[in-house]
């Protein structure tokens, strides 16, 4: 009977084992959020550094942002490859990311047409466009962000979210290029610092 109740015992344990190592085991391993928080803070420093210098590169930097769908899907295909099991909200995930990569390429095109178009009309409309799309761009970052902070309940990337939303109350405020450093400052803090978070946990994980 002692026997049989240690039994017992042990198997509840195991079982409880089982679920807080599966709930733990988000396939993630930070370096998705890692690519998009170089770039974005790449492309954001770049645009600042050409309006604070008066330089011109002879590309859109923020075509980078279309390059990166690129290896994000073949990061996305790496990690489900490692998958044990396939979780709805690792599903979920997938598609959240796929399609914000693919929203912000369709921002980036909007932008560049609208302001081939104004550039034609008036000069003072360009700047009143260009005044307000960085917020239009922040609102884009935070979404995805505080959805899949909240379902991995990783509160990094959570608040790394909702500083994107604040920075996009401030850049009402702001001019544009104040306005990128504050994105910059957004993706290091949705992004970059979540993604090293996660990529020394899944780091962790593979080692043990």
């Amino acid at each position: 009977m002692a026997q049989e109740n240690f039994d017992a015992k042990e198997s509840l344990e195991l079982i409880d084992k089982m679920i807080r190592k599966a709930k733990g085991s988000y396939h993630e391993t930070g370096l998705g959020s890692i690519l998009w928080g170089v770039v974005v803070t790449t492309c954001a420093m770049i645009t600042w550094l050409q309006i604070y210098f008066s330089f011109h590169l002879p590309f859109d930097i923020w075509l980078l942002t279309a390059i990166a769908i690129i290896p994000q899907i073949i990061i996305s295909y790496q990690e489900k490859k490692e998958r044990h099991a396939l979780r709805y909200e690792d599903q979920a995930l997938d598609f959240i990311w796929g399609v914000f990569g693919i929203g912000i390429f369709l921002l980036v095109l909007i932008h560049s047409f609208l302001f081939s178009d104004l550039r034609e009309q008036a000069v003072q409309s360009v700047s009143i466009v260009g005044r307000y799309s960085s917020s239009y761009f922040l609102l884009l970052y935070g979404i995805p962000t505080i959805i899949t902070g909240a379902i991995m309940r990783f509160n990094l990337m959570l608040w790394g979210g909702v500083v994107c939303w604040g920075m996009l109350i401030v850049s009402l405020y702001t001019d544009y290029p104040t306005d990128m450093l504050l994105t910059a400052l957004s993706a290091i803090c949705a992004w970059l610092i979540p993604g090293i978070k996660l990529r020394l946990r899944y780091i962790a994980k593979k080692a043990v």
